[in-house]
């Protein structure tokens, strides 16, 4: 019985103890192998004096200790607190203060970027370093490979509701907040996603996306449920990651909009040759602009394209059946599977077909809330809106704080987020509306569209965009007067700046705060 999320791992490894399970530019583990290593690193992990549910962060590049660390803190009972491998230091020393991590698994290059942070942590005991003969400082320190290598199995000494995982995610206001998962959680989120995407034992998932950010996490676990392979990858061009899905022979890619935008440049090589083993490839964090969506659907015209949404805090809510594509390009698709998905008005009423409202989830991937933030879990986590008759109400649901609107055939469209919302001349504009429009009119590869302060609108709205490449040099006014024969005079933005990159946040989301800030200093 799988109840806790290193059962996956030792299941699989029974059924396909040969077959391989992650694969890296330097390494390939089977099954077997995998297990063998993680249940000794889990087993000395509690000799070291790791105990249920203390927090052990993990601060490492993608490659195999990566998940062999994540799979062994779980099987150790203890909590898991992956840690994206380019934060600068005070992003780490916040991450770890905040969870109050007794363990550090990392790497001597690592270690030592962080070092000038190491005398200001608070509960850190432990580093877990590859080189361990390199590091200097107070704190206790142990090879990583000692740990693979010296058998001390572990006895389970959780249950499925008890904390497994914090993964830290960026809001719009503040540093970003620890959301908890369950065994729970995790395990209802592979199991769910493995049954949409048809997964089995001969899928190879390219993890393209940090092993931080949900979508991640969950390429690896559905792959160590189903048996398959993880193919790790550390990238800067596209063309990296298509030699990869060629060589490593690929079936599945998940992706966010910024990966996409990457792929879809002529210089990846995307399309100039057939990939006849990528069976799908799927998109979340953020909606596809529908000019890169046509771009995707011509490169890889024999490629399921699944268009996806989801958050953190309940992990995947909606998804788009690939036969739909044609017909709802710009749908977030319906509830994935054991999913209940409402739009909920302001006053707590499911809305008709058509009217904007807030999405509601309810499944067993709603989180258990933020990591040492009541007042905000309660904010988002609350008693169901519309209970069935008989029900008890003690299953809370997830408040996404994105605004969304159903067709009267039950499909989901995205219309933005609440504080993402612009208000100008009395109309209320979604930036993802926007954004969709310039994508259309102009060779852009992305954009952003924020709403700045305006003594008379209220807010105006200006754009940043990042063109294709190879692309001509772009007029802006040309671009904008180009928009307002797609859309209302009041959703051109009253400016459109060119730029190479987009900030972004650690999940691959463009970071809108950190535009406003840079607007409000221009």
């Amino acid at each position: 019985m799988q109840y806790l999320i290193h059962h996956m791992l030792s299941e699989s490894a029974a059924k396909y103890p040969s077959s391989e399970a992650l694969v890296t530019k330097d390494h390939r583990l089977n099954y077997q192998d995998m297990a063998t290593q993680v249940a000794s690193a889990a087993g000395n992990l509690r000799e070291l004096g790791v105990n249920r549910g203390d927090r052990v962060a993990i601060f490492l590049p993608p490659d195999v200790t990566l998940p062999l660390a994540i799979f062994a803190t779980a099987q150790a009972s203890a909590v898991f607190v992956p840690i994206h491998h380019g934060l600068f230091p005070d992003q780490v020393l916040h991450i770890l203060n905040d969870s109050g991590a007794v363990a550090l698994i990392t790497d001597a290059v690592r270690l030592k970027r962080i070092e000038e942070i190491l005398p200001n942590l608070s509960t850190l005991k432990l580093t877990i370093v590859d080189s361990p003969d390199d590091v200097s400082h107070p704190l206790q320190t142990c090879s990583w490979n000692s740990l693979c290598n010296q058998q001390s199995p572990p006895i389970d000494q959780c249950i499925e509701k008890d904390l497994a995982a914090i993964l830290y995610t960026s809001g719009s206001t503040g540093r970003p907040k620890g959301v908890m998962l369950s065994h729970a959680n995790v395990l209802a989120g592979a199991e769910i996603v493995s049954d949409y995407l048809k997964l089995s034992n001969t899928d190879r998932l390219l993890a393209a996306l940090p092993l931080s950010f949900d979508a991640g996490l969950n390429q690896l676990t559905t792959t160590v449920l189903q048996g398959a392979a993880a193919v790790m990858i550390s990238f800067r061009f596209g063309r990296e990651i298509v030699s990869q899905l060629i060589e490593e022979k690929i079936t599945g890619l998940a992706g966010v909009p910024s990966l996409w935008s990457l792929l879809a440049q002529p210089s990846s090589g995307l399309g100039k040759q057939p990939l006849p083993h990528l069976r799908y490839i799927t998109n979340t964090g953020g909606a596809m602009p529908q000019a890169l969506l046509r771009q995707l659907e011509d490169q890889l015209p024999s490629t399921d394209i699944v268009l996806m949404y989801g958050l953190t805090e309940a992990f995947r809510s909606t998804y788009l059946p690939p036969e739909q594509l044609e017909l709802r390009p710009t749908s977030m698709g319906k509830s994935i599977p054991n999913t209940e998905i409402l739009v909920i008005d302001d006053t707590g009423k499911r809305c008709k077909p058509g009217e904007t409202g807030e999405l509601v989830h309810h499944g067993p991937t709603v989180s258990m809330g933020y990591w040492g933030h009541p007042d905000l879990t309660a904010k988002i986590l609350r008693p169901h809106p519309d209970p069935l008759p008989g029900h008890p109400n003690d299953a809370l649901v997830c408040y996404s704080g994105d605004l969304v609107r159903q067709d009267e055939a039950g499909f989901l469209y995205f219309v933005g987020r609440r504080d993402n919302q612009i208000k100008s001349a009395g109309f209320r504009i979604s930036p993802n509306e926007v954004e969709d429009v310039l994508c259309q009119v102009a060779p852009l590869r992305q954009a952003a569209v924020i709403g700045v302060p305006d003594a008379v609108l209220g807010q105006h709205l200006v754009a940043f965009a990042i063109p294709q490449e190879n692309a001509e040099e772009l007029n802006a006014a040309a671009v904008l007067a180009d928009c307002t024969a797609k859309m209302p005079r009041h959703m051109v933005p009253k400016e459109i700046h060119f730029v190479t990159e987009l900030p972004m946040t650690s999940s691959g989301k463009v970071n809108y705060p950190a535009l406003r800030a840079e607007a409000a200093t221009s």
